[in-house]
């Protein structure tokens, strides 16, 4: 199934997946449908964080899918975990969700920027799913302007006092270990700015209220409050200074992941729609027999299906060392307008059916907004792209 660039040489590209990958993407499918599908509505319904079948995904290897054995991960590559992320998608967002913050941002910086003790301590359980992660970046005052953080570290001498206050961050409730940007001297900007590694019960540490929200409504999204949080200096990620790359570096990585989950959003309502227009009638034939719908179907396969390739791109550039940044916005960019548009679609193609919880489609729909938000707007997105064509064009 679908597209793989898998070349050592960049002049051949050969469409094929691996049996591994292939062995990979049905194993996701399975676990989506015996373990999520059933309960995935009441979930939505409920705001429940479906923490059984996160506990399972990391019995199965999914929550440190790209970790190297050395420290309990699975070892696999990026184009692996894109393909499970997209299969995970297409039935709970919500559980698709945890798994990209856990494997793109916390398991990805620890293993990429970690100390040896780091590793040992934090990232094996994190690979191994015995516990999760959450990357704290957002604030109430710093959103898409990520250098604005105004939650301080103020460096004691052999901890940081680390106080202020992080929002819409996901897994806020059920993770145990987090990776909190922090300003230690505003004086120096973004490149006064560090992560430390926070852990749950810390004193001073609080979570706040889960937020109401209009999709993935079974994500676990809070705000977190820092009072005089002592954090101890081996906490620190990196050197002095480091936070702000650290971020910027990670949220790379973790947009392919995004990318692929709104991937999984657009090809699960393609799907739903596609099987829905085979089995409506009306005026005496299956509504997929009417131009009008038809030609919906093939204009949303085709858009998934470009999707799909530009997140196999940036997940194998990123396999092969090569620079992802401007391909990993672009991924996220297309995935996630083609991922509001074709639910949308998708809705439109059930009809009244659509508008009810009972069909899907409107979860996903309503799913889909948020993959245009986080880990950078479409707008962040579009700046990193024209940065990137326009000083490619400058030869710089």
């Amino acid at each position: 199934m679908r597209v793989l660039f898998l070349q050592t040489n960049p002049l051949i590209m050969h469409f094929q997946f691996t049996e591994e990958h292939l062995m990979i993407q049905q194993a996701a499918r399975d676990f989506a449908h015996a373990e999520l599908l059933s309960g995935v509505i009441q979930r939505d319904e409920h705001q429940k964080f479906p923490a059984d079948a996160v506990r399972k995904m990391g019995e199965l290897g999914f929550m440190g899918m790209m970790v190297s054995t050395e420290f309990g991960g699975s070892g696999m590559d990026t184009v692996s975990y894109v393909l499970a992320m997209e299969e995970i998608s297409k039935i709970d967002a919500s559980a698709s969700v945890a798994m990209s913050v856990n494997n793109s941002l916390v398991c990805w910086g620890l293993e990429e920027y970690g100390s040896p003790e780091q590793k040992e301590k934090y990232l094996k359980p994190l690979a191994a799913g015995t516990i999760i992660g959450a990357f704290c970046l957002s604030e109430p005052e710093a959103g898409s302007d990520a250098t604005s953080q105004q939650t301080s570290a103020i460096d004691m001498g052999d901890h940081y006092l680390l106080n202020g206050t992080k929002n819409w961050i996901t897994n806020g409730n059920s993770a145990s270990v987090y990776l909190v940007i922090a300003q230690t001297d505003a004086a120096k900007g973004h490149r006064g700015i560090n992560v430390l590694i926070v852990e749950k019960g810390m004193p001073g540490f609080m979570v706040g209220k889960k937020e109401d929200k209009m999709g993935i409504r079974g994500s676990d999204t809070h705000s977190l409050m820092f009072t005089d949080v002592k954090v101890p200096k081996e906490n620190l990620i990196g050197e002095d200074g480091f936070g702000f790359k650290f971020a910027m570096k990670t949220l790379s990585g973790g947009r392919i992941g995004i990318a692929a989950q709104a991937l999984g959003i657009a090809s699960g309502a393609l799907e739903l729609a596609a099987k829905y227009a085979t089995q409506r009638k009306s005026f005496g034939k299956t509504i997929g027999e009417h131009q009008g719908v038809a030609f919906k179907l093939a204009d949303m396969a085709t858009k998934v299906e470009a999707a799909r390739l530009l997140v196999l791109k940036s997940a194998w550039l990123k396999d092969q060392d090569l620079p992802y940044d401007k391909e990993s916005a672009m991924a996220k960019l297309y995935a996630s307008e083609v991922a509001m548009e074709v639910t949308t679609e998708a809705v439109q193609i059930h009809g009244g059916y659509g508008f009810v919880k009972e069909y899907h489609v409107e979860r996903l729909m309503r799913d889909a907004k948020i993959t245009q938000i986080y880990e950078g707007t479409s707008e962040i997105q579009r700046i990193i792209i024209s940065r990137a064509v326009l000083n490619e064009a400058a030869g710089i």
